[in-house]
């Protein structure tokens, strides 16, 4: 049960560094899934590909399909709205760490 309810409460902050790291470059699949390992997270392909398709309908991310080694890559940025949401998540979680750092 607890594991579960951490998952929902991180899924969150996988959200934040999804647009974070789509603003400094674009992103494919496999790399979010490393990335996110080296944080903590512990996230399979089949949980990480339905965020970013969600997050590219909400119109947070814009992908781009390009031909890497014979196969087809999906690549995303942040968009215009998905910069918003992060400055806006960014603004909320350090008000939050402030409050729960001691």
């Amino acid at each position: 049960m607890e594991e579960k309810v951490l998952r929902k409460l991180f899924l969150g902050f996988i959200h934040i560094h999804i647009l974070h790291h789509a603003k400094e470059h674009p992103v494919f699949g496999a790399w979010m899934v490393e990335e996110l390992r080296e944080h903590g997270y512990t996230i399979s392909p089949g949980t990480l590909y339905p965020i970013l398709h969600s997050m590219e309908r909400d119109g947070l991310l814009h992908r781009e399909d390009k031909l890497v080694e014979g196969k087809i890559r999906k690549y995303y940025t942040t968009t215009a709205k998905g910069e918003n949401i992060l400055a806006e998540a960014r603004q909320k979680a350090f008000e939050l760490f402030k409050e729960i750092r001691d």
